[in-house]
């Protein structure tokens, strides 16, 4: 007797169903790729423009400041492909990850006042509890 099994994988927004087929004792016969379905995200053209800008100024403050991509990646602590990724705008990257190597090429985000970033969060805070 043989057993038809199906595993869903979901990796870089594809999802893939993988059928496996094994024999009554458990041993794997066959498997393949059932259906691959790709999850489609849009942005705004707004939201495109900015993270284009701030991908632009990560890899222009790297190279200002000669640093290669393995170095840059090394400090941030992740892999230089997704520092690539960062670089090139790709829109799949965590934003923690994003604004911790603008923090560390020197980018300041939300401080063009010059006020702390704290003074920023008290105020945005207090606003809230009002609501």
């Amino acid at each position: 007797m043989t057993t038809l099994k199906a595993i869903w994988v979901l990796t870089d927004n594809t999802l893939y169903s993988i059928r496996a087929i094994t024999s009554n004792k458990g041993c794997l016969l066959g498997h393949f790729i059932c259906w691959i379905m790709k999850k489609v995200r849009t942005y705004s053209k707004y939201t495109q423009e900015a993270v284009a800008l701030l991908s632009q100024k990560i890899k222009f403050e790297r190279k200002r400041r000669k640093w290669s991509e393995h170095n840059l990646a090394e400090r941030a602590g992740i892999s230089r492909a997704a520092l690539q990724k960062i670089e090139n705008g790709e829109m799949t990257c965590a934003i923690g990850i994003i604004f911790e190597v603008a923090t560390i090429v020197g980018i300041n985000l939300f401080d063009s006042d010059g006020q702390p970033f704290a003074k920023h969060l008290n105020n945005t805070q207090e606003i809230d509890d009002e609501f």
